[in-house]
């Protein structure tokens, strides 16, 4: 009897242990897979240390999901996020309000980064100003933030854009092209492009973005509907940069290593991408983010860009006016048309972060 009793003591054991492990991969969900893009510029690179260095990957696994980040050309990746390839992306006001949310994509402003102070610039060679570039042709990345920059440029000079010639070039394209071509006299471009451009002799810097600061805003936002069905996406990407801007707020050997990779990946030295940083009005801690996102100022900015947008026929062939798009504020106030808010800024994770409940 005792050998029949142990049997069955163990033959139970064994059974609820196969039940119990069949119920647990029953009920275990896997993770879920996010798409996130990011292109080259100084105020995203630290997306790429993320990746590189495993710090996105934790964030990830602390909320038990995926995010798989890709680099693309910068318009493509907006492209590609119009089309729902991929999930979030980086990329400026202007274009989250002109590509994604003219085009009926709910979008929200996850996190501010930076505002361009200075790495967005018209140059000129043989010392050429503004007022010569009458009838001139510029390179260009046409209805980017760079044809923004130019257009505001012209108009702070009296001038508009028909005075000039446009030609539509891509950022992948714009600075060999410029530097082959001697016979060129003006190009509008970014950094690191900037940069590399201004090292050629008898080229200078004519007009940035430090003549019009908060303007352009660097971001990294994500479809809405992702966002509120999968509010761990956002806490892992805004966890995941806010400890990058951590190590890059330190001094010494910590930040300089992180910021070498960053730098190799945008082609340039860890010098050169310092330099690129003091043209960069970085949002380091995620309450001066907040605050500006909270601001009256952020939506007097956003007033210029809704105007070009809609003069340059970039919030729909249909739109009758430049509230086609409402854009909706952390305050719950809505610039535009009401019954058709596609641009959101939230700063309600960056908040999160400030606050310590990431």
């Amino acid at each position: 009897m005792k050998p029949k009793f142990y049997r069955y003591i163990i033959f139970t054991l064994v059974l609820a242990a196969v039940m119990s492990l069949s119920f647990a991969g029953n009920t275990w969900a896997k993770p879920k897979k996010f798409k996130a893009a990011w292109s080259i510029y100084a105020g995203w690179q630290p997306w790429d240390y993320a990746n590189q260095s495993g710090i996105l990957k934790k964030w990830a696994d602390k909320y038990n999901i995926e995010i798989e980040l890709v680099r693309m050309d910068y318009i493509p990746s907006i492209e590609a996020y119009v089309a729902k390839k991929v999930d979030a992306c980086v990329m400026t006001n202007m274009e989250a309000l002109d590509m994604p949310a003219a085009s009926g994509i709910n979008t929200t402003a996850l996190i501010l980064g930076d505002f361009s102070n200075g790495n967005d610039a018209v140059l000129t060679r043989d010392n050429t100003g503004i007022k010569d570039l009458n009838g001139e042709e510029i390179y260009l990345v046409e209805l980017s933030v760079s044809h923004y920059l130019l257009a505001r440029a012209l108009e702070m000079n009296n001038m508009d854009e028909r005075n000039v010639i446009l030609v539509n070039t891509s950022d992948s394209d714009i600075a060999p092209a410029f530097i082959a071509n001697g016979n060129q006299k003006a190009v509008v471009t970014w950094n690191p492009l900037v940069m590399q451009i201004l090292q050629e002799p008898g080229i200078s810097k004519i007009f940035d973005s430090s003549k019009i600061p908060g303007e352009i805003l660097d971001l990294m936002v994500v479809r809405t509907g992702v966002l509120k069905e999968n509010p761990e996406f956002g806490k892992a990407l805004t966890g995941a940069w806010y400890e990058v801007m951590d190590i890059m707020s330190q001094r010494g050997s910590t930040a300089d290593e992180a910021m070498s990779i960053m730098a190799e990946s945008a082609g340039c030295s860890l010098t050169e991408y310092k330099m690129q940083l003091k043209t960069t009005a970085m949002f380091y801690k995620p309450q001066g983010a907040v605050e500006y996102t909270n601001s009256e100022e952020i939506k007097q900015k956003m007033n210029y860009v809704r105007k070009f947008c809609f003069e340059h026929g970039l919030l729909g062939e249909n739109a009758r006016s430049v509230d086609e798009v409402g854009i909706k504020y952390p305050d719950g106030s809505i610039q535009g048309d009401t019954n058709n808010v596609y641009f959101i800024f939230d700063s309600s994770f960056m908040k999160m972060a400030a606050d310590g409940k990431l």
